[in-house]
């Protein structure tokens, strides 16, 4: 018999959730047509959006499971799985065991009919989210490796959540998701109150809460297994088919995942209203829920939806739509019979006659509104037509690397052993999965010892031999930025500030860690600790001070403590600092000798380094290129950090 603290404590009720309309409704919608294709749930933390996702597991309809009905399921997929463990792989201990091969399903078959729910998804691999979203999409898994080809269902609800301040998806990953949704604590005091309230009466009786929400969540699973089997005959009219193209068209989204998708989440909600049809409201809805991720082109834009851009969408929508209404009307309408008194004067008048076919007084030639254009008849470009120059300063960065293999977290910066990747040899450990090859060649020695004379191989634990995989890792970049008055004083800031924006952007897409520090004055300040999140760094820079002298020790001292401390909390992450300077340390006492002196210091901690020379002019001290070699690290000048002005990669020396 169990005893009162070992029985399982009841879930946070659907139904008692207080606000967060939105997330609530997004959740339904995606349970009701699961090929939507799963909520992103962004927002700060303590906004209660694992207590939602686990909620709604509760309101699916039950699974029919080998003749059995059982409960959907919630399936928490774990940011350091493996693909193995999410897809699937081949079941060693039967190979072993009984020499068959047999496929061992993952976490995506688990989750079949219920909910898949991924907590920091942003902190997930890209290659696990691309498997999880196309598993999402087509509804089952296909899986074609070790010799085995296998294919089963996976029909389950995606839930994504994260928090914007630990790092964003990529673009291309945020347009995988469905829908996205960003929830915030609400401002309202009684609604705080509310939640406050709700929760410590949660906390105090779990299951006598429950049962008050009981009624109001078996009425909600009810309406979605409604919605459900009415959503094949939901009509999408081609006016709101219409209408649903030319809102896309409208905020410019790419491809035409948008449009599909948007579509899907209108007929569920017309499903979940109970009606038949498709309607305007609907559309808006789904739009609502279906763009503002799909907007950001760029890592430092800004996410969401202006409200009043979508009004104006939506009114041009329904404009075109109506048109194209009238249009389709009069197509179907007989041609009334022509009448010769109503011709103008030119009419009548064929090529013979000088009428317009042959080039008369109303032809308009080339000739007529002003000189011949230079390059043929269209072939010239007027100013109003050529495209807008990319902000100054900005370009894309050439590779900075640090040397060396590592084994840090996934990325696309620096070589390193990882789970993804290609195979260079094999191990007796484990490795990065089953290198079936060296696994074959070391039973294939022991088949006579084992007496083996005929049938399947022999294989024992002792002949597994594991993968080493070659691939890309994250880094910890650490930007140490001059913004004394040296710098500023020469209008070179603003070219500095240009590359550090162009040097985050390329961090994001690596997927790194950054860190800003800042000199000026007396002191190096961290304007940005350690973060996923290089839009925060972006907007840190904007704010930056400039002006006073450069203590560049001090530069450098922050730097080497900011790296150590992160390998305490991370230590398979290497760093790589990347100083931007003239060189000509100015604060304090000795200041450049104390520079040399930090610098050195930094190298002798075993820290990656690069130093971008900033100065320009005739006369050129070199300060700069002497700290790099304090450093023992890379060296570049910032005109030759465009990968599109310098080809080849950097990499720091060691």
């Amino acid at each position: 018999m169990r005893s009162e603290e070992d029985r399982p404590v009841a879930g946070f009720p659907f139904s008692a959730v207080v606000g967060q309309d939105q997330l609530r409704l997004a959740l339904i919608l995606c349970a009701v047509h699961p090929g939507i294709g799963g909520v992103l749930v962004r927002g700060e933390k303590g906004t209660a959006k694992s207590t939602v996702v686990r909620a709604l597991t509760a309101l699916l309809p039950a699974v029919d499971d080998a003749g059995t009905t059982r409960p959907a399921r919630l399936v928490e997929l774990p940011v350091g799985a493996t693909e193995d463990r999410v897809i699937g792989s081949i079941d060693l201990e039967k190979v072993l065991r009984d020499g068959e091969r047999a496929f061992q399903p993952g976490l995506l078959a688990a989750a079949h009919q219920g909910v898949l729910y991924v907590d920091e998804v942003n902190l997930l691999h890209d290659h696990l989210v691309d498997v999880l979203l196309d598993a999402a999409a087509m509804g089952r898994v296909h899986i074609e490796r070790d010799g085995i080809s296998h294919s089963h269902p996976a029909k389950f609800v995606l839930v994504g959540t994260m928090n914007p301040e630990e790092g964003e998806l990529r673009p291309q990953l945020l347009d995988r998701f469905g829908l996205a949704v960003d929830v915030a604590a609400s401002r309202d005091v009684d609604v705080r109150m509310e939640v406050v309230r709700r929760r410590l009466d949660y906390e105090r009786d779990p299951e006598a809460f429950v049962a008050r929400y009981e009624s109001a969540d078996e009425e909600l699973a009810a309406e979605i297994l409604t919605a459900r089997e009415k959503l094949d005959s939901v009509e999408l009219s081609n006016r709101e088919l219409r209408r649903i193209a030319s809102l896309c068209a409208s905020f410019d989204v790419d491809g035409m995942r948008a449009d599909l998708v948007l579509a899907r989440t209108a007929t569920a909600h017309a499903a979940w209203r109970g009606d038949s049809e498709v309607t305007a409201e609907d559309v808006r809805v789904a739009a609502e829920l279906t763009l503002p991720h799909r907007r950001r082109r760029d890592p430092f834009d800004e996410p969401g939806l202006d409200q009043q851009q979508l009004d104006d969408a939506l009114e041009q929508a329904d404009q075109d739509a109506q048109s194209q209404v009238e249009d389709d009307a009069r197509d179907g309408e007989p041609e009334p019979p022509e009448n010769p008194e109503d011709r103008g004067p030119d009419e009548d008048r064929g090529p013979e006659d000088g009428g317009p076919e042959d080039g008369g007084p109303d032809d308009e030639g080339p000739d007529d509104d002003g000189p011949e254009d230079p390059d043929g008849p269209g072939g010239g470009v007027r100013a109003t037509d050529r495209p807008s120059a990319p902000p100054a300063g900005e370009f894309k960065a050439k590779l900075l690397e640090v040397p060396g293999v590592g084994e840090g977290a996934p990325g696309r910066r620096s070589r390193s052993m990882s789970s993804r990747g290609r195979v260079v040899r094999s191990t007796r450990e484990r490795g990065h999965g089953l290198h079936l090859t060296s696994t074959v060649f070391a039973a294939a020695e022991s088949q006579v010892a084992r007496g083996r004379t005929a049938g399947r191989l022999r294989l024992a634990p002792a002949d597994l031999r594991g993968a080493i995989r070659e691939g890309r890792e994250g880094n910890l970049i650490v930007f140490v930025v001059d913004a004394s008055g040296s710098m500023a004083a020469r209008d070179r800031l603003s070219a500095v500030t240009g590359a550090v924006v162009s040097l985050l952007r390329d961090a994001y897409q690596r997927r790194d860690k950054v860190a800003v520090i800042t000199v000026r004055g007396r002191e190096a300040e961290l304007v940005l600790p350690p973060t996923s999140s290089v839009d925060i760094a972006v907007r840190r820079l904007q704010s930056m001070r400039t002006g006073g002298k450069s203590p560049l020790a001090e530069g450098f001292l922050r730097a080497r403590e900011v790296v150590l401390r992160e390998r305490l909390r991370d230590p398979q992450r290497r760093a790589l600092v990347v100083t931007l300077t003239d060189g000509r340390a100015t604060g304090g006492k000795d200041a450049l000798h104390r520079a040399r002196v930090a610098a050195h210091l930094l190298a002798d901690a075993s820290v990656a380094s690069i130093v971008v020379d900033c100065e320009t002019g005739l006369v050129r001290l070199g300060l700069a290129a002497e700290l790099a070699r304090e450093l023992r690290g890379g060296y570049v000048r910032l005109a030759e950090l465009s990968a599109q002005q310098v080809a080849g990669v950097v990499r720091a020396a060691a």
